[in-house]
């Protein structure tokens, strides 16, 4: 008679019970092992009557029963032993961070773990740990270590102080997961900083192809929800309108539907892998090109895509533009854009993903013959231009430094904020005494 002997890695069963469930998530959540059916407590071999109906209801248990789905970390085989058959359920530590019986959730009663030969329930604090891994710990702009040191995030704190959340200096950098293990600030944070090292271009050529540049505009080397904001009111300017003033209500027709360009462009910012470089956005005298890198999320298919299930390859950089309001998260972004313009509009590679947004003909037709209706840019005086021109330089300088720099009184350089203002070049973030000047234009 052969004898097996229960250990923190083998539990023995006499027989096929539903209680099994609970100890594959036991395996799972710690360091792995096998259950063995058909072997009693005392390590006697009895062998499995109904093998079919074992192999069956263990199925199940994988492909219905446990969240998330272990299929790859679980194995099933028939092994004889004295003569008898026996089931043997090989368990491979779990590839998430924690597993719990779906009917209970990721409740104490639900999520069990294996210690020494028995099975025990976790902790709601071991738990709400673990779970919270599951969105952080495969994110690779955290783990990835920024290329700078002495990062400051004066502006993201602005931000989250307009929209009423309360920020202690004390904890700010752990609760918005700034820094590796090790301690050194990663990737997420250098976007995010202040100042960093990573560009953002919005390019304007003449034609239909990138023979000749009318135009190369930076609007990076910050903080990305600023380059974001910066981005949204360049497009917001771009978007020429033409009126028909001879009906009523006056018909406004666009040169672009600006949801479906921002959509693309958040689509853009948080699906983009920061390994490889920035996402480029082209504008040609007939449409407008968002080119994000890295393919679709890992795990995702083209038809979920297209469906506008919500799988961010960067799931903090996403939880940041939903707290701002940025984005939501319904996953609409995808189908307004495929409402508007249908699936073509979109390029999928392994490699990188193209939106292509065609301009509206009548309002390049009306555009070409310089239709009076069409809105016209605003030409700006010196003062104005070099106004620009040094806040490009140093966002940080202000009225008094402008004026010295310049020449003129403050009053003038006030009315040159103004006017800048006013028309979409210049856009305050904060406070009077706190905030600063960012160019848009």
């Amino acid at each position: 008679m052969s004898k097996h002997v229960e250990s923190d890695t083998l539990e023995l069963k006499e027989k096929y019970t539903d209680s099994i469930v609970r100890e594959i998530v036991s395996f799972l959540n710690a360091s792995g092992g096998t259950i063995l059916i058909g072997v009693k407590d005392n390590g006697e071999v009895v062998g499995v009557n109904k093998v079919d109906e074992s192999l069956r209801k263990i199925s199940d248990i994988i492909t219905n029963q446990i969240e998330p789905n272990p299929q790859d970390e679980i194995a099933s085989e028939l092994k004889f032993d004295d003569g008898k058959t026996i089931v043997v359920i090989n368990i491979s530590k779990g590839r998430k961070n924690i597993y719990c019986q779906r009917k209970y959730g990721f409740s104490s009663t639900g999520c069990t773990i294996r210690i020494g030969t028995t099975c025990k329930e976790m902790t709601p604090e071991q738990i709400k740990i673990r779970y919270e891994k599951n969105f952080i710990d495969t994110e690779y702009m955290l783990k990835k270590k920024s290329g700078s040191i002495g990062l400051t995030f004066r502006e993201l704190k602005i931000y989250y102080a307009e929209k009423g959340y309360h920020l202690d200096d004390r904890s700010f950098e752990a609760n918005f997961n700034l820094k590796t293990e090790n301690g050194d600030y990663n990737l997420l944070a250098e976007l995010l900083a202040d100042r960093n090292s990573i560009p953002f271009i919005f390019v304007k050529f003449q034609g239909k192809n990138k023979a000749a540049i009318s135009e190369r505009s930076d609007y990076g080397y910050g903080c990305l929800i600023t380059t974001y904001i910066k981005i949204k009111t360049r497009l917001q300017a771009e978007n020429i309108c033409i009126s028909d003033t001879t009906v009523r209500p006056r018909k406004d027709t666009y040169l672009f539907d600006h949801d479906a360009v921002n959509e693309a462009v958040i689509n853009a910012l948080v699906h983009n892998d920061w390994t490889i470089t920035e996402p480029q956005i082209s504008m040609f005298s007939d449409r407008i090109e968002i080119f994000s890198h890295g393919g679709l999320p890992s795990g995702m298919t083209e038809k979920q895509f297209f469906e506008g299930i919500s799988k961010p390859r960067n799931v903090t950089l996403m939880r940041i533009f939903l707290m701002m309001g940025l984005t939501e998260h319904t996953g609409h972004g995808i189908p307004t854009i495929v409402n508007k313009y249908g699936k073509d509009v979109f390029d999928i590679d392994d490699n990188y993903i193209r939106c292509t947004i065609p301009f509206d003909k009548e309002v390049l037709s009306q555009t070409e013959q310089n239709h009076p209706n069409v809105e016209k840019g605003i030409r700006l005086n010196d003062t104005e231009k070099k106004v620009l021109e040094l806040l490009i330089r140093n966002s940080d300088l202000i009225a008094d430094d402008l004026s010295k720099e310049i020449g003129v009184t403050v009053r003038t350089i006030y009315r040159a904020f103004a006017k800048l203002q006013e028309e979409g070049y210049l856009e305050r973030i904060g406070s009077k005494k706190d905030g600063k000047w960012i160019v848009i234009k």
